[in-house]
């Protein structure tokens, strides 16, 4: 497909979405600092469990960078038990928060200070801080542009024909950053519609006869790799 197809049918899936959805106001957080600890705790969980975390943090004040620093493992474990995984996500959290303190002087101003690219770069350097959550974490703490690639977004461009079964995260994202304008605000709606997508018809076992982008779908049926 040559790049003003894509483009065009990109958008026009953007647009089949708003028409449904709405638009998402998505990332929910009250801080960018409150974005970057939800990237972490968010892997493997759903997000009413990192709610319930967070919302520990905040009771105990320790929503804060200072705060996660001086804490002991065995208590942030304790205060984001819910998000699953506790220990592992305490030691990745921690890990963040230290690169965060330590280089920035817990800084977040400082630490998205950066280009796009050189802070990405900075955030993979993190153990446990992987691809999606640097993403996110420069989309939508550092609202800079950068298109988030999920396990959503993967399962409809797959099931669409859009890209191969055997396409990875940077071939998806590099998709999206060539066919589509370099706009935060887009980015940011886009990828919480394709959230709201798998939530609703594109699951495990999708429900393509409800689903907004059925047109689209090649020869009128997922593509199942």
């Amino acid at each position: 497909m040559n790049r003003d197809r894509m483009k065009k049918l990109l958008l026009s899936m953007y647009r089949q979405l708003v028409a449904v959805f709405g638009k998402r106001n998505w990332w929910p957080a009250g801080s960018p600092f409150e974005v970057c600890v939800g990237a972490i705790l968010t892997q493997n969980t759903a997000w009413a469990n990192v709610a319930k975390a967070i919302a520990n943090l905040k009771e105990a004040s320790a929503l804060d960078p200072l705060a996660i620093y001086h804490s002991s493992h065995e208590q942030l474990a304790a205060w984001i038990r819910p998000a699953g995984y506790y220990n592992i996500k305490a030691v990745r959290l921690r890990n963040f928060i230290n690169y965060l303190v330590e280089r920035h002087s817990g800084s977040l101003d400082s630490l998205f200070s950066d280009d796009v690219q050189v802070l990405r770069t900075n955030l993979l350097s993190i153990k446990g801080i992987g691809k999606e959550t640097a993403d996110s974490m420069i989309l939508y703490a550092a609202h800079k542009p950068i298109f988030v690639i999920d396990a959503y977004t993967g399962r409809v461009m797959k099931r669409h024909g859009i890209v191969p079964y055997s396409a990875n995260y940077d071939v998806m994202q590099e998709l999206f950053h060539e066919n589509l304008p370099v706009d935060v605000e887009l980015y940011n709606d886009f990828h919480a519609q394709f959230v709201a997508l798998g939530h609703h018809y594109c699951k495990k076992v999708p429900l393509c006869h409800f689903c907004p982008l059925e047109s689209s779908l090649p020869n009128g049926n997922p593509v199942i790799g």
